[in-house]
């Protein structure tokens, strides 16, 4: 029997907490399909911080992590700008980067998402010196993915359970990028308590639902979460205390935990097939069935009717029309025009051109949006929408209730996925560049070179500098 089918086959959780999950789990107890979600996680987070650095948040959060928040002791370069800040510093700019281009995974039960703040806190403990020589590898870094996504996902459906309010994802996935710094810095049990008991305490319980009707560059709080849980695993080394964790330790948190080891939450992460926010993709796929099945065009549309569930009504619910990347990003009437407009939701479709295209503002102007109570009642663990269109012809337009492509139970095809990450990644970085990024993910379990070369081509500049998007016609 192998190591892969052992831990596939266990029945009870091996780790006895959180600290003993982040300290002692290994390659050898991850199934192989769990490494290669880590994979499938590693570079759609790749493709999707590719697009994010030509975001005007990144050049702005990359400016003053390399100005503000430098390291004189320890720095670490910043994803795909190559400049460097401290180590917080440089995790701060990368999560931001990644959060600016709203395509990255999630999970529906934390209503956010963990990998956006891991790969970049992973990044820079890799490349600011935290890790020793024998953790500097492709497997121990597929491995370290995996103990954050399980830790981010737990700590946010915990977050979720125990208070009252909604808060963005930086407030949980924070804990996870401090359990990481622990594994990495080999702290002993009670001094990763103290890394994620400050982690829970400073992560950002921003009010996500404020962005969510009237979006900024605030997103999803993720760039803060990374540069907490990178700060709270720093001032825990140094003896700062914070713990306990009440997410993690107290008894009504509890069931969240005992599972660690024995059921893999990274499998449950769902992939984005559109750079829009999750919540809107229900309601993009039902307008493109519609648009499929009944070929007509945007031009012969005269009333659009959205019915969806409370949250994703309320996306972008105080902007009349986009002006900007990430009010497109959280609109959802935004998301449908585009999908009936384009055919499709890509990269070029969130840009600035396309926010000025007449013939969106003019569907934009003849939608409207119900709350439907059956459809609002599986929120978070189901997401739907129909869409009503009626054209000039007369013919009413109905689409069946529809879900978002990506989720496992409606899983995007491997090839679907290496295509999104290509066609994110080559417009920035070449074909070339991005074929070799591919291929370095790829071999990181077999490969022992594949880390630093990978390393390198994520924290350099992109290779060449592409034009923004002409505006279409």
């Amino acid at each position: 029997m192998t190591a892969a089918t052992s831990a596939r086959e266990r029945t009870t959780a091996p780790f006895a907490d959180v600290a003993a999950f982040a300290r002692g789990l290994s390659y050898a107890d991850l199934p192989s399909d769990v490494v290669a979600q880590a994979q499938r996680c590693l570079l759609d987070l790749v493709g999707v911080a590719t697009a994010g650095s030509r975001t005007p948040a990144a050049a702005i959060v990359n400016a003053y992590a390399s100005t503000q928040l430098a390291g004189r002791d320890r720095s670490a370069r910043i994803l795909f700008d190559g400049r460097r800040a401290g180590l917080a510093g440089a995790a701060f700019a990368g999560a931001t980067t990644i959060d600016a281009f709203d395509a990255h995974d999630g999970h529906v039960l934390t209503k956010g998402h963990a990998g956006v703040a891991l790969l970049p806190a992973l990044l820079a403990y890799l490349n600011g010196g935290v890790a020793s020589p024998s953790r500097s590898n492709g497997r121990e870094f597929l491995t370290c993915m995996v103990i954050g996504y399980e830790i981010a996902t737990r700590a946010g459906m915990a977050l979720h359970a125990t208070v009252s309010d909604y808060h963005c994802s930086g407030a949980w996935n924070a804990l996870a990028c401090a359990a990481l710094g622990g594994r990495w810095l080999e702290f002993d049990d009670e001094r990763m308590r103290h890394a994620l008991g400050i982690a829970e305490y400073l992560g950002p319980r921003g009010q996500i639902l404020r962005v969510c009707a009237t979006p900024t560059m605030l997103k999803d709080g993720s760039g803060w979460g990374a540069q907490v849980g990178v700060s709270a695993a720093l001032l825990a080394s140094d003896g700062f205390t914070g713990a306990p964790a009440l997410t993690v330790e107290r008894d009504d948190a509890s069931e969240f935990w005992g599972d660690l080891g024995s059921r893999w939450r990274i499998r449950e992460q769902y992939f984005k097939a559109y750079p829009v926010c999750r919540w809107a993709q229900p309601a993009t796929e039902a307008a493109l069935t519609l648009k499929r099945l009944h070929d007509f065009d945007e031009a012969d549309v005269v009333a659009v009717s959205i019915e969806s569930f409370r949250e994703a009504i309320d996306l972008g619910s105080q902007c009349a029309a986009p002006l900007t990347t990430d009010e497109a990003q959280y609109s959802l009437p935004y998301a449908v025009a585009a999908a009936l407009v384009y055919g499709r939701i890509g990269a070029a479709d969130v840009e600035a051109a396309a926010l000025r295209d007449p013939r969106i503002k003019r569907l934009l102007g003849m939608m409207t949006l119900t709350n439907d109570a059956e459809f609002s009642r599986r929120f978070p663990a189901e997401r739907w929408a129909r869409v009503r269109i009626t054209l000039r012809d007369g013919r009413a337009l109905v689409s069946e209730p529809a879900r978002a492509r990506g989720n496992p139970e409606n899983p995007l095809a491997d090839d679907e996925l290496r295509a999104k990450y290509r066609e994110l990644a080559e417009p920035v970085l070449g074909a070339q560049r991005a074929a070799h990024i591919e291929a370095l993910v790829n071999s990181l379990a077999i490969d022992n070179a594949a880390l630093s070369a990978l390393a390198e081509e994520l924290l350099s500049s992109p290779a060449n500098s592409v034009a923004p998007a002409q505006q279409r016609s």
